[in-house]
């Protein structure tokens, strides 16, 4: 005895809306979560150059804001304590790194840079943007 199927299968037909709305939810979840997104930190405008290059190892940073005021590792110091603490960079020998602000004065980065060469800081760089 033979049995007739009664089930048509259709060839070449697919649903794609669950494909877009899977797509659509992801579209507006990076949208969402990369606008949240940021880089805590101090504001600084860093000058251009040329000839900069990338640093691939762990710094101390410096950083001097356009109101000449100095931060190391994101924390506010004055001259004094910056000078201790320079003293303890150059005999753990970890290379530094100044970010100056485009505005702030050269005469404070200089001091800066003075004071890490008097304190025995072998390697100091300064940050600046391509």
């Amino acid at each position: 005895m033979r049995f007739k199927r009664r089930l048509k299968i259709e060839k070449g037909l697919l649903d794609l809306t669950p494909l877009i709305n899977v797509f659509f939810l992801l579209l507006i979840f990076f949208i969402f979560t990369s606008s949240f997104i940021f880089q805590p930190g101090i504001k600084v405008n860093l000058p251009k150059a040329v000839t900069s290059e990338v640093i691939q190892q762990e710094n101390v940073v410096i950083i001097v804001t356009k109101d000449d005021l100095i931060y190391l590792n994101e924390r506010e110091i004055s001259q004094d304590e910056l000078a201790s603490s320079l003293s303890i960079i150059a005999k753990e020998k970890t290379p530094l790194l100044i970010k100056a602000d485009n505005q702030a004065s050269l005469g404070r980065v200089v001091e800066i840079w003075d004071m890490c060469r008097s304190e025995g800081v072998s390697q100091i760089n300064i940050a600046t943007s391509q």
